[in-house]
Formats: structure tokens, C-alpha cells, sequence
């Protein structure tokens, strides 16, 4: 259950203010999810400092939902030592794509599935973020920050809507998709269907769990549950959006239309980490990149 560490990098403990090294580094590895406007003004930090944030980028890989879950929860006992310690710790995101899985919130409903849990066409996970069901798979880019938010604003209300703000900004910005938030729904939508889910956990003023958003995955399985416990609206992708809406005149949008999966996610990954550093004012520093083995399943 482990990672193995990346021959092409080395672990590199965070630059706080350790007398010496931890004794261990973050050992228990490996990678959860569910599933108003607001001014710019109050989603970005009244302060100008940028604070330091570790980034373990497994973009390209495919991580079991099980390790990724494993390595956020070993980060955040890491950090809640720290703070018991009195010591500085800068913030971790992880970005990643899954294996095939389902996930349920604490309070989840199997009354959102649409099979029986006994002969589940995949994993079926129940985790302690909130929200509904969800899926999570090749194509959807799932990012997991891990911030202390007393650094930020002690506002869960407040960060959940930051989270939106950075899907929000990568739509408009890289695919010039305008995408909206919905009162009643946490989440980014385009009209009614949701391109991007959002589960959290906080302990401690730690959070973790975090958002997905779908590149250019297979949709097929959301007809499997109802995405997020919400009956009357659907879940689209980046890419079912930029097929739809082929007659713009825009020779970006349709360049990215033409780009073959990989590239898509690649293009929006790098919108993704420049949009959260400049929503929560981070600055990304690579670190910690463990590696999953090519037999790596779920």
C-alpha cells in the first residue's frame, strides 16, 4: 500500500522550522470526493503575502482512491504535531487522476445508487468528507489541498467558495467557459450541468478531501448513481462542453476541442495550479513526489 519513491526526484522535507528533521516523512501514501455569485474581492486573501505550499503533482497517473486517502491523513496528523509543537508548516496540495471509484460522503445515502453495493462495477468508498455519492476516474482532474486555515480565513463557508473560484477561473480563462455557482448546490456548473464537484474534511483547522474536475473523462458511470444526491440536473465535462459549443469563432477553443484527451487534461492542469495559487496567494513549491507502481490498482 505503499509509495515507492520517484527515481527522477527525492523526498524533500518542508523548510519549517524543524530543529531536526521529522522522524518519519510522510510514510503512508498513496490518494476522496462528493459531491451564490461572489465578488473576487472577498475569494481572494486581504493579504498580498504569499505563503509557501508544498505541491505533489501526480497529474499524469492514475493513484487508487484508497492511497491518496491514506497519504492526505498521514499530512494532516504530520501537521496537527506541528501545531501542537507551536512550529511553522507550509500547506500541501496533491493533484491527481483516480483509478475508477465510487465514493459516499459521512451521511451518504445508498438510495443515490443505482445498482446494488454487492455487485458494484467498481469500488464503492464510504470516506469522512462531505456530500453525496460521486465518481471519480481517468480524465478528472481531483486536487486535495491540505491548508491550515487559521493561515487563511476560519471560514468554512468562505473556503468552499474559494474552491469554486478556482474552477471557476480556470473555465474562463483556459476554455473560456463561463461556469456559475448555484445557491441551493455546492460545485461548478455550466447551466445544469455540474463540471466540477466539491467534498471537504476540516480537523482542526486542517483541511482536507477537496474538489474534482472533469476534463475529459467517460461520463457513463454518474448514470450509475445520482451524482451528488441531485435528481433534476446532469454532470458534464470540459470537453462535452467545448463539442456542444463547436460553431464559436475561436481558434483557441477550438484547437483545445481538437486536442486529443491527454493534452486537455495537461492544458487544464496547468490553469488549475496557476488559478489556486493565485485565488489562496500560495506559493507552489514541488515537493514530496511519490510514485505508484504501474500495477497499481484500486
Amino acid at each position: 500500500m505503499a509509495f515507492a519513491v520517484s527515481p527522477r526526484s527525492t523526498v524533500i522535507y518542508p523548510t519549517c522550522k524543524y530543529s531536526s528533521p521529522p522522524s518519519k516523512p510522510y510514510s503512508r501514501c498513496g490518494f476522496s470526493i462528493s459531491c451564490c455569485s461572489i465578488d473576487l474581492q472577498s475569494t481572494s486573501l486581504a493579504s498580498n503575502i504569499s505563503r509557501r505550499c508544498e505541491l505533489v503533482d501526480l497529474h499524469e497517473e492514475l493513484v487508487s482512491y484508497r492511497k491518496a486517502w491514506d497519504l492526505q491523513k498521514a499530512i494532516v496528523k504530520e501537521k496537527k504535531v506541528l501545531i501542537e509543537t507551536n512550529q511553522e508548516f507550509p500547506d500541501t496540495v496533491i493533484v491527481l487522476q483516480h483509478h475508477p471509484v465510487f465514493t459516499l460522503g459521512t451521511g451518504s445515502s445508498v438510495q443515490y445508487l443505482n445498482f446494488n453495493v454487492q455487485n458494484s462495477p467498481y469500488d464503492v468508498i464510504r470516506t469522512e468528507r462531505g456530500g453525496e455519492v460521486t465518481y471519480h476516474g481517468p480524465g478528472q482532474l481531483v486536487m486535495y489541498p491540505i491548508l491550515n486555515l487559521r493561515n487563511h480565513k476560519m471560514d468554512l463557508h468562505w473556503y468552499l467558495r474559494a474552491l469554486e473560484e478556482v474552477v471557476i477561473r480556470v473555465l474562463s480563462s483556459a476554455f473560456t467557459i463561463k461556469a456559475s455557482r448555484l445557491q441551493k448546490h455546492t460545485g461548478v456548473w455550466v447551466e445544469d450541468q455540474k463540471l466540477a464537484a466539491i467534498g471537504i474534511r476540516v480537523s482542526n483547522w486542517i483541511t482536507y478531501h477537496g474538489l474534482a474536475l472533469n476534463v475529459a473523462m467517460d461520463l457513463s458511470p454518474f448514470q450509475r448513481i445520482i451524482p451528488c444526491g441531485i435528481r433534476d440536473r446532469g454532470v458534464g465535462s470540459i470537453r462535452s462542453i467545448l463539442e456542444k459549443d463547436q460553431a464559436f469563432n475561436n481558434s483557441t477553443r477550438n484547437e483545445m476541442c481538437n486536442a486529443d484527451d491527454s493534452l486537455l487534461v495537461d492544458f487544464a492542469h496547468r490553469s488549475l495550479i496557476q488559478e489556486f495559487s493565485e485565488v489562496f496567494q500560495l506559493n507552489l513549491e514541488p515537493r514530496l513526489f511519490y510514485s505508484s507502481s504501474s500495477t497499481d490498482k484500486e
